[in-house]
């Protein structure tokens, strides 16, 4: 009898988690701005990944020059305009969002694999290991991201790895000392110390209860960490630290076009609206997720 009684409340609460994911979705699809953002960046996603088949020129996008139509404004021929080299921008942003928009993803979902293991060991074990997991994220932290990004570059090399590797570095002790938090303000409550005395392994307790308890936090972080992102990638390519010619990248084209931008506007206007437009629908998203998981949070 207690048995069917278990099996019951267990189908009630998975019934409550169903209906109350249901109602988030409707909420969600009555947001207007969220519904558009995502829009947005599915279509630029699409776009970025099949590239090859959606650029008007393609082989321009990749870098090949065309100088008898340089510096060419925008047209019938280049909806965009052309560049310095002659190559259509509409083809050179389409290949450059390969790089804005996989360049971010890599940089999040490292830093959330490096980051939140991290976090959940410093949170809920005590000693030695924890107290130096967050002295090196206390150090870390302390340093501007950008700039430690930035002589990370220097050190390793101008490229789009080592650009990802440099902002990777300074990007997962930010999940580590948000998912540290979130543990310590748990890991005394009844079911994780119910946990404990059935003999489970801490490895089992971190992921299985503690893990599924913060993670909504991790995951409105992860969505407004991806503008942010995006934005340190165009910045070192601006700088001369990230990807290098000939390939598209949003910062890199955006340097190339400054010194013109009276004459020729559209070399780094293009880019440059690309990026604050998928920076601003990352940042609908996350802040409409936000509202949506951790209502009187904002």
């Amino acid at each position: 009898m207690e048995q069917m009684d278990y099996q019951l409340l267990a189908q009630r609460a998975a019934a409550d988690h169903r209906r109350h994911r249901w109602y988030l979705l409707r909420l969600f699809a009555k947001r207007k701005t969220a519904v558009a953002s995502v829009a947005v960046l599915l279509l630029m996603t699409l776009a970025a990944v099949f590239a090859p088949r959606v650029a008007p020129y393609p082989n321009q996008g990749r870098g090949a020059m065309n100088l008898t139509q340089r510096l060419e404004a925008p047209s019938a021929a280049h909806l965009l305009g052309t560049d310095e080299y002659g190559r259509d921008l509409l083809s050179r942003t389409i290949y450059g969002a390969r790089i804005s928009i996989f360049g971010g993803l890599l940089i999040v979902i490292c830093a959330v694999l490096i980051g939140v293991p991290l976090g959940l060991w410093a949170g809920y074990r005590e000693g030695l290991p924890a107290a130096a997991i967050t002295l090196v994220v206390e150090l870390m932290l302390s340093f501007p991201s950008v700039l430690l990004a930035m002589g990370i570059s220097i050190v390793m090399g101008a490229s789009f790895v080592t650009a990802i590797i440099a902002l990777i570095i300074p990007w997962w002790p930010w999940y580590t000392r948000l998912v540290q938090g979130e543990v310590q303000s748990i890991k005394h409550k009844l079911f994780v110390e119910a946990a404990q005395m059935l003999g489970y392994g801490r490895a089992y307790v971190m992921f299985r209860h503690l893990l599924p308890n913060i993670l909504t936090p991790v995951i409105v972080m992860m969505l407004l960490d991806f503008g942010p992102a995006i934005i340190a990638i165009g910045l070192l390519s601006f700088l001369g630290l990230g990807t290098q010619p000939p390939a598209a990248d949003w910062g890199l084209m955006v340097w190339k076009g400054a010194p013109n931008i009276l004459d020729q506007w559209w070399i780094a206007v293009v880019p440059g609206c690309a990026m604050f437009i998928l920076v601003i629908a990352f940042n609908l998203l996350g802040d409409t997720i936000k509202d949506l998981l951790e209502p009187g949070q904002g």
